[in-house]
């Protein structure tokens, strides 16, 4: 195991899952989804671990997160990389996540309120892509904004159930795929529903 991850298992084991829910806080130590209100949830915190090791941060990596949620997630990221671009189509969990993650102390984190299901163009390309919603099929704007040797994690699928991929892409363009685990995760509402 690298330093990086030691010490983003050091950070996730001290990170205050229920500071970043508003309701059901009695059940933030459970591993497992918890609902955050508008039909969302927060992550299994194991699963959240998973994703953000396999993505593989670096301390120089320009993330783009597609599904803000809670914030959870998005501070994991924003404390291990140079900036994070996060986007969330929900206006009161993206308010929620922006006081939140303020109130932290971040400062590297570009919040947007959109659906994010075609990136956000304007920033791109980005080292590192987390997709926190299932997209039925890959999307493609979210592979051109990926960066040559960048890596991107997603779930793609059904509703009721997902693969969640490390995506790769070489320095020619190329694209290898890997198969995680499976999943099942809220739908990513947009181009790729």
């Amino acid at each position: 195991m690298t330093n990086q991850n030691q010490d983003i298992i050091s950070y996730f084991e001290k990170l205050d899952r229920g500071f970043f829910m508003d309701t059901h806080k009695e059940f933030a130590y459970l591993d497992e989804a918890i609902p955050i209100g508008h039909e969302q949830t927060i992550s299994q915190p194991s699963l959240v671990l998973e994703m953000t090791l396999a993505i593989d941060l670096q301390p120089h990596s320009k993330v783009l997160e597609i599904g803000t949620g809670s914030g959870f997630q998005t501070a994991l990221l924003a404390a291990f990389s140079n900036s994070v671009y996060t986007i969330e189509r929900i206006e009161e969990l993206h308010q929620r996540a922006k006081e939140r993650l303020k109130e932290a102390g971040f400062v590297n984190i570009h919040f947007k309120l959109d659906d994010g299901s075609t990136g956000w163009k304007e920033h791109a390309p980005y080292d590192r892509i987390m997709v926190t919603a299932a997209a039925a099929q890959m999307p493609k704007e979210l592979i051109d904004q990926l960066a040559f040797g960048g890596k991107m994690v997603i779930p793609v699928g059904t509703p009721f159930l997902q693969e969640l991929l490390l995506i790769e892409k070489n320095e020619e363009g190329g694209i290898n795929t890997e198969v995680l685990t499976e999943v099942r995760f809220v739908p990513l509402k947009g181009k790729y529903e």
